[in-house]
């Protein structure tokens, strides 16, 4: 399927060139600015769709709005009609449609050459009004909010919001319109549409901060936010993508003693934390239960042998694992545990315990285990 995009090179062209490219069903041919208009003749006639993303946001002169918003999508509409076929349109329009303003009118204008083109020949064509559209590749301190808010807090930049701003912000995550567009491409009818792309998100330019900086402070803190999901997830891998590369990496502490180290990686909310340790050849490491937290531990490297005691039953028991064998081993409430390098190497183990350790109130009990007299 040939597709043109206009204003490929813009922040949405960008994410979607990507993404059709990676289905390898679709040839893209790119329109982009400073462009001859002599392109979109030889172009069109031969496209089996086209997305129409190009347009202008803040142009020096206010001219410039009616000349690009609507000229060139009259150029566009003029172009399919003299083909004498129906080429889908997908036109990029925007929520401002309906504001009195330039960029909004012009807009509008724009929609309404689209709209004319469907009634007068027919042409399938859909129109998306979109509100704020945000991810990775945005121009930041440009027209996008979110942007700007992720790329000066990722590069340690100021921040600064208007206090009186407290409505709510329309936002749409990169990634969900571009699966629309290939959607809408995908399943081509005829007829005139006003595609809504979802999940639409709303938030408040004092909460959209608190969040990026929360991210922020993930780094030093070691606690994530929830990120695998909704708006949170999304705005996550925004910021994360406004990262300059000195900041790919960043240190956290290593506990060291005479056992060996400990290492504190991931904490969560609600969903406990992870971290690693290592041991010397025979150094034991543990000895101790916990009323309600619960770990799991896994071999990276090295031979462990994990002995557990019931501290009401007076059972023991006792396993062997090894790196080479991927396996987790779980602690249970009322269980002293501790965990032995049987090895000739340094033993390393991942571990993840259900809580975030809490000093106040640790729940967990220094305890000899017990072993089972011959």
């Amino acid at each position: 399927m040939r597709v043109l995009i206009t204003g490929s090179s813009g922040f949405i062209g960008k994410n979607l060139k990507v993404c059709l490219d990676e289905l390898e069903v679709y040839d893209v041919f790119e329109f982009v600015r400073g462009d001859p208009i002599e392109r979109l003749k030889k172009l069109i006639p031969n496209m089996d769709a086209i997305v129409h993303l190009a347009g202008e946001n803040r142009p020096q002169n206010q001219c410039q709005f009616d000349l690009v918003n609507v000229g060139l999508t009259e150029t566009i509409c003029q172009i399919i009609r003299s083909t004498d076929k129906h080429i889908p349109l997908i036109f990029s329009s925007s929520v401002q449609a309906e504001l009195d303003n330039p960029y909004g009118t012009s807009k509008y204008k724009a929609e309404q050459l689209v709209k004319n083109l469907y009634e007068d020949t027919g042409n399938p064509t859909f129109i998306y009004r979109l509100p704020g559209i945000f991810g990775k590749w945005c121009r930041p301190n440009y027209n996008s909010v979110v942007a700007t808010f992720c790329h000066n807090i990722a590069n340690e930049q100021p921040v600064e919001i208007d206090v009186n701003h407290t409505s709510k912000l329309p936002l749409v995550y990169i990634d969900d319109l571009i699966a629309s567009f290939i959607l809408t491409l995908k399943g081509v009818t005829s007829g005139l549409f006003w595609p809504d792309v979802k999940p639409q998100y709303s938030i408040t330019l004092k909460e959209l901060e608190a969040q990026i900086r929360a991210f922020e402070n993930s780094r030093v803190e070691l606690v994530s936010e929830p990120v695998g999901e909704g708006l949170t997830r999304a705005l996550y891998a925004t910021y994360v993508s406004y990262l300059p590369t000195h900041r790919f990496s960043y240190d956290i502490s290593k506990y060291s003693d005479e056992r060996g180290v400990f290492v504190e990686m991931l904490k969560t909310k609600n969903s406990g934390q992870f971290a690693y340790f290592t041991a010397y050849p025979g150094v034991t490491r543990g000895g101790h239960y916990h009323h309600t937290k619960t770990e799991k531990f896994l071999v990276i490297s090295g031979n462990a042998r994990f002995n557990f005691y019931n501290i009401h039953t007076d059972h023991t028991y006792e396993l062997v694992c090894s790196g080479e064998k991927p396996q987790i081993v779980e602690t249970a409430p009322g269980w002293t545990h501790e965990v032995t390098n049987i090895g000739k190497e340094l033993m390393v183990v991942m571990l993840w315990a259900s809580e975030i350790y809490d000093s106040n109130k640790p729940d967990t009990i220094s305890s000899e285990v017990k072993y089972e007299k011959n």
